[in-house]
């Protein structure tokens, strides 16, 4: 579990807290006159210090720097408790499980959606899977242009899977939308895998595609490159926008 960041950094900020009264006890003794703000500004300080000296990456310091901050702020709103549930059911909901996956919602574009289909196969029909699908974007486009194939798309975010399944049955389309885990998939089932997903996940990703994806299907990666694995195509579906990567296996 101490692997996920987001966990880590919950940790540190709960260790940072007795370091923080530690330190505002000895400068209250030396005279020193606190508010809450202060008391806050130090235990950002402490928190953004641990996550330095732990290793977390440079924008989980601010976050943790701001965070004290924010929740004292959050609190002088006189916010009913309700709105506060609301909000976070809403966003559980929405990204479920980013802590763990560190993979947060990344909608690709129609641009992207037009590239993947001209970078498919056209002479037979394919399985199909975007994992990590979203609201169901391009599983939707490519069953549209793609009668003849079997698009799917596989989704963890509850609220997410939702807006896509009810996407595909109110436009009647054939494109199937799994909820669930994608590292549980065979990824050997598919022709083609498309990913857009975030710079953490991509090695995983690499080792599970190479150890199950067959000869002549092709994994896709928006934007996030493997490292130390060059693509064997590179498209550019947008003059200035990230690239579209495959690998043909």
């Amino acid at each position: 579990m101490l692997r996920y960041p987001a966990l880590r950094a919950l940790l540190i900020q709960i260790a940072a807290f007795p370091l923080t009264l530690a330190i505002v006890f000895l400068l209250a003794s030396a005279g020193v006159v606190f508010v809450y703000w202060h008391v806050a500004l130090v235990q950002g300080i402490v928190a953004a210090l641990l996550s330095w000296w732990r290793g977390l990456a440079s924008w989980w310091r601010a976050i943790q720097f701001g965070f004290p901050l924010a929740l004292l702020g959050a609190s002088q709103l006189a916010i009913p408790p309700a709105a506060f549930l609301a909000i976070f059911l809403f966003l559980l909901l929405l990204y479920w499980s980013t802590y763990r996956t560190q993979v947060p919602y990344y909608p690709s574009g129609r641009r992207v959606w037009d590239a993947v289909a001209a970078a498919l196969p056209q002479n037979r029909p394919l399985r199909v899977i975007d994992i990590g699908s979203g609201i169901g974007g391009l599983v939707l486009d490519l069953q549209r242009r793609r009668p003849d194939s079997t698009i799917e798309g596989i989704e963890l975010a509850p609220l997410p899977w939702l807006a896509s399944h009810a996407r595909a049955l109110l436009g009647r389309s054939r494109a199937r939308f799994i909820r669930g885990d994608y590292e549980k998939l065979d990824l050997g089932d598919y022709d083609a895998v498309f990913a857009y997903l975030s710079p953490a996940a991509m090695g995983a990703l690499w080792r599970k595609a190479a150890r199950e994806m067959r000869p002549g299907s092709t994994l896709f990666s928006y934007e996030f490159i493997i490292e130390d694995c060059p693509p064997s195509r590179v498209i550019h579906p947008t003059t200035e926008g990230p690239s579209l990567y495959m690998w043909d296996f």
